[in-house]
C-alpha cells in the first residue's frame, strides 16, 4: 500500500491523463480489470447455498437453495422477495458478513474466496440500518471509511461525493443532527468512497419522505448512468418497476424469476379497461355477454381480458353494437406487484428460473 502513498505525493507533478489512469488503476486493480476489460457480469452466483445451523433449540434453516444469478455490468437490477426470502442473506454473503455453505460467488470477476480483497474493493453496500457515528461529521465519516479501504489522502473524494448526494452544506455538521433522509444519503456516500463499480442498496428509501426519496433516486440514477452497477432490494415495487431494467424475484430461498422488466410484466396476460357511459345501465347487453365484465355504479363497465386473445378494438366494437355511448375510458396495465404476488403465492417450483 505504501506505493500508493508515494504516488499520492507526486500526483501534482503527473500529467492529468496519467494521474487519472493511476487513479483508475488503484481503484480497479491492474489495467486488465479496468472498464475496457471489465467482466460481463458485475455479480455472479453459481449453485449458491446457505444453511444456518440449528441453535437455541431452533432447527437448521435453509436460507438459500442453489441460487444461480447473473447481474450484467452496468445494469440497474432489482432483487425482490417477501420478508425472509433470502435477500439479506445473499447481500451479506456479497459483503463478507455471512459465510456461504456451498457454491461460487464472484463480484466484478473476483471470487469472494480466492480474491477476497479484490471482491470487497469492488462493492459498496448501503445497509438497511442507519449505521452512523453520531459524534462524527459527514466529512470525517467519509475520510475514515476511505482510510479503512486504504485510499490515499490525495485520492479521497469526500467533498465531491457529499456534493453529489446533496450534503455539501452539512459536511461539518454532526451526523446526529441530520434528518432521516440525509442519513440515508450519507450511507450512499459512505458506500462510494472507494469508487466501487458495484453498489448494493438494501431498502434505501425505507422511512424517507417523497421529496428526499426523489433526490436519492436522482443521485443513484446518475451513478448508474456513469457505469455503476446498481443492485436494489426494496418493498416499493413501483420504484423497482420504474427504475430497474432487470428484475429477479427470490422466494423461500430460491430464485423463481430473473428477466428484463418488460419480459417479466409480459408473463401475466391480463389487462383491465373501464368505460364510463353517458347514462345508467342496469343490465349487461347481449352484445357484451361474452366478455368478462362488471357494472360499477350503473355507469361504468370494467372489462378484464387477456390481450393475447381479445383486443380492445373488439370490446369497443361490441359496445358500439350495443348502442352505448362512451364518455370516458381508463385502462390498467399489468404491474410488477401483480406478477410478484402471483409468483410468490405459487408452490415452490423447485428450480431456479
Amino acid at each position: 500500500m505504501s506505493q500508493w502513498f508515494q504516488l499520492g505525493k507526486i500526483r501534482s507533478r503527473l500529467e492529468p491523463e496519467f494521474a487519472n489512469f493511476m487513479e483508475l488503476w488503484m481503484i480497479f486493480g491492474p489495467p486488465s480489470s479496468a472498464q475496457q476489460d471489465a467482466p460481463a457480469y458485475a455479480i455472479e452466483t453459481v449453485g449458491l447455498n446457505k444453511t444456518y445451523a440449528a441453535s437455541n433449540r431452533q432447527p437448521a434453516h435453509v436460507a438459500l437453495k442453489d441460487v444461480n444469478l447473473r447481474i450484467p455490468r452496468g445494469s440497474f437490477f432489482a432483487l425482490l422477495g417477501p420478508n425472509g426470502a433470502g435477500k439479506s442473506t445473499l447481500i451479506n454473503i456479497l459483503a463478507g458478513l455471512v459465510v456461504k455453505s456451498s457454491g461460487q460467488v464472484s463480484v466484478w470477476g473476483n471470487d469472494i474466496d480466492t480474491h477476497m480483497r479484490r471482491a470487497r474493493r469492488a462493492i459498496g453496500i448501503v445497509p438497511q440500518e442507519l449505521n452512523i457515528d453520531p459524534f462524527f461529521t459527514p466529512r470525517e465519516m467519509l475520510d475514515l471509511q476511505a482510510g479503512l479501504y486504504g485510499v490515499p489522502k490525495s485520492f479521497r473524494r469526500g467533498d465531491e461525493i457529499l456534493k453529489a448526494v446533496g450534503l455539501a452544506d452539512k459536511a461539518d455538521a454532526y451526523t446526529r443532527t441530520l434528518s432521516g433522509g440525509m442519513r440515508r444519503r450519507l450511507l450512499v456516500a459512505k458506500a462510494m468512497v472507494h469508487n466501487p463499480p458495484v453498489l448494493v442498496l438494501d431498502e434505501p428509501s425505507a422511512g424517507v419522505d417523497v421529496d428526499l426519496r426523489r433526490q436519492l433516486w436522482d443521485n443513484v440514477r446518475e451513478m448508474n448512468a456513469h457505469g455503476v452497477t446498481v443492485l436494489l432490494t426494496t418493498h416499493y415495487l413501483e420504484e423497482a418497476e420504474a427504475m430497474c431494467d432487470t428484475v429477479a424475484i427470490i422466494n423461500r430461498g430460491r430464485l423463481i424469476a430473473c428477466e428484463s422488466t418488460p419480459q417479466l410484466l409480459g408473463r401475466l396476460d391480463s389487462k383491465e379497461i373501464t368505460f364510463t357511459l353517458d347514462k345508467d345501465l342496469t343490465a349487461v347487453p347481449d352484445q357484451l355477454a361474452a366478455f368478462n365484465l362488471e357494472i360499477i355504479e350503473n355507469r361504468q363497465l370494467k372489462f378484464r381480458y387477456a390481450p393475447s386473445k381479445v383486443s380492445s378494438g373488439q370490446i369497443l366494437a361490441a359496445i358500439s353494437a350495443a348502442g352505448l355511448t362512451i364518455s370516458e375510458i381508463s385502462t390498467r396495465e399489468t404491474e410488477l406487484e401483480d406478477i410478484f404476488l402471483k409468483l410468490t403465492s405459487e408452490p415452490d417450483a423447485g428450480a431456479d428460473a
